[in-house]
């Protein structure tokens, strides 16, 4: 059994807000996805992923700011990994 794993970075918390950025590794050999292959997301939201068969298995900590630092720009904060078994 092989595994493909998709992680897509929502705008929100929500599984159904829209995908602002995302990556994909395929260990079944069939593609070979590299970082910025692509201008348009694989899917419009972290829903329709789940519509397609992509099984979720880990979303980010909600982790609220620290005072004084509610608008620092950081890393992705929405990030959702899923992954198909082939």
């Amino acid at each position: 059994m092989k595994q493909q794993v998709l992680v897509l970075y929502l705008a929100s918390s929500a599984l159904d807000a829209a995908v602002v950025g995302w990556s994909s590794y395929d260990g079944t050999g069939r593609t070979n996805p590299t970082a910025g292959d692509g201008d348009e997301p694989p899917y419009e939201t972290g829903v329709d992923a789940l519509r397609d068969g992509w099984r979720l298995f880990q979303a980010s900590q909600l982790i609220p700011p620290y005072p004084g630092h509610e608008y620092d720009t950081s890393f992705l904060k929405h990030e959702f990994f899923f992954e198909k078994l082939s």
